[in-house]
């Protein structure tokens, strides 16, 4: 008797080399951010997108506060439309960065997922703002 893990097979390694490529174009990991920003290569825009509060209470540093829900063209004009938004909310455990990831698709806005969102960043040993 298979064990849950194996009871589904694997895919073969050309399907799985797609799905785990692509996975790079939709996301990207708190290590990742926090290189960038050490070495001054923002070429995203940052967007911590939980309520003023909590954003207030410890966020990202360099990250701009635009909660998911006020996700709206006006509030992006300042932007160029080829400008790449990089979105977190709380952690794994919150659907909210993928909210805003949908709305700035929407918009026609490139945007990749910062994976982990403050929860991976402070499992990092990185510190908020």
């Amino acid at each position: 008797m298979p064990s849950s893990v194996s009871a589904v097979p694997a895919a073969p390694s050309d399907q799985a080399l797609v799905h785990f490529a692509s996975s790079f174009t939709f996301e990207t990991d708190c290590a990742d951010v926090h290189a960038a920003f050490a070495a001054q290569e923002q070429d995203f825009v940052l967007l911590d997108v939980r309520s003023p509060a909590l954003y207030a209470r410890g966020h990202v540093p360099g990250a701009l506060n635009l909660p998911q829900g006020k996700i709206v063209e006006a509030k992006l004009r300042e932007y160029s439309m080829d400008t790449l938004f990089v979105v977190y909310c709380a952690g794994p455990h919150c659907n909210g960065a993928h909210r805003a990831a949908e709305r700035l698709a929407r918009l026609g806005r490139p945007v990749k997922l910062m994976i982990g969102g403050v929860t991976g960043w402070l499992d990092e040993g990185f510190t908020l703002a």
